[in-house]
This record gives C-alpha cells, sequence and structure tokens, in this order.
C-alpha cells in the first residue's frame, strides 16, 4: 500500500499556489524576523506536535470568542475585526508569505493583543484546533483557480470544508466573499454539502456586502476590472 504520511506523520497535503511573490521590503523582511514567531499560533507544525495535541485557546485569548479568517491576503480586513472586537480573539491563516509581512507591517503601526496568525495551510490548523471552538470564519476573496480542471483546488472543497465544519461552533457563521460567478456556483454546491445552511432570503443578501465589511484591496481590483461582489452567509446549525 502507498505510504500516505511523510516520515514525521503528517499527512500527503497537495497544496496548490505561491508561499512567495516578490522580493520583501526590508521592513517587510524585519517585522518577520521580529515579530512573526512571537504572533505565530504554537504547536501547529507536525515536527513540532506530532501526537496533534489540541492548542490551549485559553492560553492564547483567555475567556475570548475565536473568530478565523482563512487566508487573509494583505490583513486589512482582519485588523479592522480586530481593532472593532478587541473582546474577540483572531487567527488569521495565510500561507503567502508577501501577505504574512504585510499583517505584521500592519499590526506594528497598530498592535493587537487579539491576533494570532497560522503562516501555513489552513488543513493543518484544523487538526489541532479543538471541535466546536471557532465562532465565525471568514473565506474572503479565495484563490479562484479559474481553469476548469483546476476547481479541485479550490478551498470550497470537502477536503477543507468538512475540517472547518467540525471546528465551528453550532450556530457558527461562515461568510464567504467572492467576485468569481463560478466560485459562487461551487459555493453553493459545495458549502451545503458539508452541512452548512445558506441564510440568504433574497438577492440582497448575497448583492449587499455586510453591515461591518471593510472593501480589501482585492475586492477594489475586482471592481476596477469591472466583476461585481457576492457576499455569501452560511450557518452551521444549532445542535
Amino acid at each position: 500500500m502507498e505510504n500516505t504520511h511523510h516520515p514525521n506523520g503528517a499527512p500527503w497535503r497537495n497544496f496548490y499556489g505561491r508561499f512567495k511573490g516578490k522580493t520583501l521590503r526590508p521592513a517587510q523582511i524585519e517585522a518577520l524576523d521580529e515579530d512573526l514567531e512571537r504572533l505565530s499560533v504554537p504547536n501547529v507544525s507536525w515536527d513540532v506536535n506530532p501526537d496533534r495535541t489540541e492548542l490551549d485557546l485559553q492560553a492564547l485569548f483567555g475567556q475570548k470568542d475565536l473568530w478565523l479568517e482563512i487566508g487573509f491576503g494583505g490583513g486589512e480586513h482582519l485588523v479592522y475585526q480586530a481593532r472593532s472586537n478587541p473582546d474577540v480573539g483572531f487567527i488569521g491563516c495565510e500561507p503567502f508569505l508577501n501577505g504574512v509581512a504585510m499583517l505584521l507591517q500592519k499590526l506594528r503601526e497598530t498592535p493587537f493583543e487579539n491576533v494570532r496568525i497560522h503562516p501555513g495551510d489552513a488543513r493543518h490548523l484544523f487538526d489541532v484546533l479543538p471541535k466546536a471552538s471557532v465562532s465565525k470564519a471568514f473565506l474572503l476573496y479565495p484563490d479562484p483557480w479559474p481553469k476548469k480542471r483546476h476547481h479541485r483546488r479550490r478551498f470550497v472543497t470537502q477536503e477543507h470544508l468538512l475540517p472547518l465544519y467540525d471546528v465551528l461552533k453550532s450556530g457558527a457563521i461562515l461568510r464567504v466573499a467572492t467576485d468569481i460567478p463560478d466560485y459562487v456556483r461551487q459555493t453553493l454546491q459545495e458549502v451545503p454539502k458539508a452541512g452548512f445552511e445558506w441564510l440568504a432570503e433574497g438577492p440582497c443578501d448575497w448583492r449587499t456586502p455586510w453591515q461591518d465589511w471593510i472593501s480589501t484591496r482585492y475586492e477594489q481590483k475586482a471592481f476596477r476590472e469591472g466583476r461585481g461582489a457576492h457576499y455569501l452567509t452560511f450557518q452551521k446549525p444549532h445542535a
């Protein structure tokens, strides 16, 4: 039988995407060197935590509710939410090093004690998050993988959605924003299949931004290129 795990016990998980883009500026390198380790979620790595012991969220955030942003890009939305909700703990997942550096620079300008970062694949974080621990999750302008043969690489597949469902609390909210109509189609097919309920009652519910929404640089780029946004709200059913 083919070995499906790394020598350290980690499952083989294909990651499709970039870990690093254009050359980092000196200030970004400094932020990564000086701040990333301190602000990273501990014990996510398989090398450090091969037994996949659950995270001690109380040690990280005390009694705060936990919100999760999957793929925070440049960090605009994450910083905005953290500033607006000081009584909530935030974990931002982002494997793209340039995005992590951008967020760290923003946190230097406006420090928050309620933000932690996982600079890697969200699936590894799902391994160690306690079940039913997250109150709200955000998937905002994820990589669209526009070619049909690449649609299985999108986040909205059962490989990602089922473990996300497990770490969400009963009644938790999942927000998805995208400017790609075909991503909307796949989201509306796959997210309910994982157990979520779509909360829309009419067109205004997916055409109108959430009241606490801040438009990101990705959304502004979509608007400049003539693409509209879709704001999809799902809920994990109450037990």
